[in-house]
């Protein structure tokens, strides 16, 4: 198992790793993961979810005939994005961040349970808020029915 680099690189992966990849090659990495969670949509997609609890991650496989990373959620407070620690960053300098790397805010909402999300259409990337604080980044790519990456 190697040593989680938590840089967040949207359409890219989390450091070493990259979307794209199968489960076995994310379990040579990371090692077993605490809950395997799946969903088979009547022949359609699948969707595996490895979670890791005790790491802070969750990783999401999509496809049909062979699965492939495609989205990543982290709640590891050291992670970064484009070199800031997003963890220890409020809403207002993500959104900043962001714009400056060329993303604009595509969609915000509040849940009934207090939770804010801001996302990135354009990135594909996710950024919940409770209370104001940053609790969890989810991104990803999108994959065609073989588990591969489909072109931005």
């Amino acid at each position: 198992m190697k040593k989680i680099i938590p840089d967040i690189k949207p359409k890219e992966g989390f450091g070493h790793i990259s979307f794209g990849i199968t489960t076995d090659s994310l379990t040579r990495i990371l090692g077993e993961p605490e809950e395997v969670e799946s969903f088979d949509d009547d022949g359609a997609f699948k969707t595996t979810i490895l979670n890791y609890w005790d790491m802070g991650i969750s990783a999401f496989f999509e496809g049909v005939e062979t699965e492939g990373l495609s989205c990543l959620e982290t709640d590891i407070t050291e992670s970064t994005l484009y070199g800031h620690k997003v963890f220890e960053m409020n809403e207002e300098e993500i959104v900043a961040l962001m714009y400056e790397h060329g993303f604009e805010v595509a969609e915000t909402e509040l849940d009934e349970d207090g939770e804010r999300r801001v996302s990135y259409d354009d990135a594909l990337i996710d950024f919940f808020f409770l209370d104001g604080e940053l609790v969890a980044v989810n991104w990803g790519v999108l994959v065609n029915e073989k588990g591969e990456i489909e072109e931005m």
